[in-house]
């Protein structure tokens, strides 16, 4: 019998749609993965901004990791916004648990549209409890700075913070340029299990349809890596696929504010 690449994304919902496990869900299955999912939150949010956030109990969220995993099992997991301590010690119990090594984690802090998505006390847990257990983090600008109270002044810097970052838990680090006011954009990888780097170039697409990007790009990878690619080829794989999905969406008018971009632009073609 065929067996799917399976990916567990563990993030907050987002009801807009653009974000979230919504784009979990669709950025996995157009990259030809099967996707489950563990809600760690309920946002009341559109493409303008965040209104609401409500946390999912921690037991809840240990039981939908631990239904998914007994039956149907998973090659690789996501995870996205951990709104508390408590949660994220409760993944990080079940990570154990479950011996999971491909473990993709989003360091969701900041929305796109600038509504802090996590409580001060969690972000110390993340960086103890999680990043060992992640075989790669996929933090933006801000969120680099957020973890290491470092400002961020040109994208000629990432590679320095991607290594810094890499040092909180020995893990891969793939640096996303989006915030970045150059007119190429540099995303960088650094493969702490080569200690190598790799550029990662791509022309800025204006658009104000960028809602989920963050999201989509981690989960493409995670997609990835679920299918046996290797680090390397993962990262390259899916700046390709965020790449074509903004380009794709970049002329929709969905909302008033950030739309998101085309998951499935490959039906299109």
């Amino acid at each position: 019998m065929k067996q799917y690449p399976r990916v567990l994304t563990i993030a907050g919902s987002d009801s807009g749609g653009g974000a979230g496990i919504q784009a979990d869900i669709k950025t996995i299955s157009a990259t030809r993965s099967y996707a489950a999912s563990a809600i760690t939150a309920i946002t009341v949010q559109n493409t303008i901004g965040v209104e609401q956030v409500y946390g999912i109990p921690a037991e809840i969220i240990g039981s939908q990791i631990h239904a998914v995993i007994s039956d149907i099992g998973v090659d690789a997991i996501k995870i996205g916004m951990l709104h508390s301590s408590e949660i994220i010690h409760t993944i990080a119990e079940q990570i154990r648990k479950w011996d999971i090594t491909n473990v993709v984690l989003d360091p969701v802090m900041i929305s796109t549209s600038g509504h802090t998505l996590i409580e001060n006390s969690a972000i110390e847990a993340l960086k103890t409890e999680l990043f060992p257990l992640a075989r790669v983090i996929t933090p933006n600008m801000p969120e680099a700075e957020f973890l290491t109270g470092i400002h961020i002044n040109s994208q000629k810097e990432l590679p320095q913070i991607a290594k810094t970052l890499s040092k909180i838990g020995n893990v891969s680090v793939l640096m996303k340029a989006g915030h970045a006011t150059e007119n190429e954009l540099i995303d960088i990888f650094y493969n702490a299990e080569k200690d190598s780097f790799t550029e990662l170039r791509s022309p800025r697409i204006e658009t104000k349809n960028t809602h989920g990007t963050g999201c989509t790009m981690s989960s493409a990878f995670a997609s990835y890596i679920a299918q046996g690619y290797s680090l390397h080829d993962a990262a390259k794989a899916a700046k390709e696929y965020i790449n074509q999905a903004i380009l794709s969406g970049a002329n929709y008018e969905i909302g008033h504010g950030h739309g998101p971009v085309d998951h499935f632009f490959r039906l299109h073609i």
